[in-house]
């Protein structure tokens, strides 16, 4: 069984509608595929739709973007949690909206000097989806200002530039507990991703697994061979669940589909620990 439970459509920075998304995960031969749109759960609707007619099974997720107090970046991927629950729906719509007026202050900081307004960007915004810097780096390359995301993550868009600016994120610890809360499993995205960035230390790891973390992420393109190595150990020493998966955006990076995988003994783990929603079956 091949199993990918990390994706993104254009409900956040994929550039795939979610249906458009799973008839690409059926085509690259998966048999299960987990939608894990940024801060959004709007694409499960459409895309449990489609897996109906693929014969795909669907693991309804979502990535959740947190901060630490040191500043440094977390993502969570929210696996089977209840999309209506009160704190972990408040939390993601604040974090949603900082999302909005921090992308509106870096147009109006790059409209002096790009070829850039608000429109271009919404141009590349799909229908209830969470507005963030692809959005713009998009903008940025139908303006013919870079040739692809990378060089606009790269060189304008990036935290050292002048025209970053941050935004309104949970603590993940806080995040876990409210993914738990919504009977979600949280499983600690891409977490040694040194290229991405700062990564936390054991210390945030031990909080987060104290608060309830379920899993780490482990095989994934961005994380380090040794990185791999003490996530794997992390996971044997506290019983987490060990995920696999491709972070797939369609165009939007060179991920694909399928290029790692989780075993069906952890997505059977997840499906056992989430109890906010149910995995969607053909």
């Amino acid at each position: 069984m091949k199993i990918d439970l990390h994706t993104h459509s254009n409900v956040s920075d994929g550039t795939q509608t979610p249906a458009e998304l799973m008839a690409a995960a059926a085509a690259a031969g998966l048999d299960v595929v987990a939608l894990t749109d940024h801060d959004s759960t709007a694409g499960w609707a459409p895309a449990t739709e489609a897996v109906w007619r693929l014969g795909l099974t669907l693991v309804p997720g979502m990535e959740v973007s947190c901060k630490t107090a040191a500043g440094i970046s977390v993502h969570l991927l929210s696996y089977l949690h209840d999309p209506s629950h009160p704190g972990l729906l408040e939390e993601i719509t604040k974090a949603r909206d900082a999302r909005l007026t921090r992308a509106q202050t870096m147009v109006e900081r790059l409209s002096e000097d790009y070829p850039l307004n608000w429109d271009d960007v919404s141009a590349h915004v799909g229908p209830g989806a969470t507005v963030g810097r692809p959005h713009i780096a998009d903008a940025l390359v139908a303006a013919g200002v870079v040739a692809d995301r990378s060089e606009a993550f790269a060189h304008i868009l990036t935290p050292h530039s002048p025209y970053y600016v941050g935004h309104y994120a949970p603590d993940p610890v806080l995040a876990v507990q409210l993914i738990r809360a919504a009977g979600g499993v949280p499983v600690f995205a891409h977490s040694k991703a040194a290229s991405r960035g700062r990564t936390v230390g054991e210390e945030t790891f031990l909080a987060m697994i104290e608060a309830g973390l379920l899993g780490v992420e482990v095989d994934h393109r961005d994380n380090p061979e040794d990185g791999r190595r003490w996530l794997r150990a992390l996971a044997a020493e506290h019983s987490l669940i060990i995920t696999g998966s491709s972070d797939y955006h369609g165009a939007g990076k060179p991920n694909l589909l399928g290029e790692n995988l989780t075993s069906g003994e952890n997505l059977a783990r997840i499906e056992a620990a989430g109890t906010g929603t149910a995995v969607a079956r053909p």
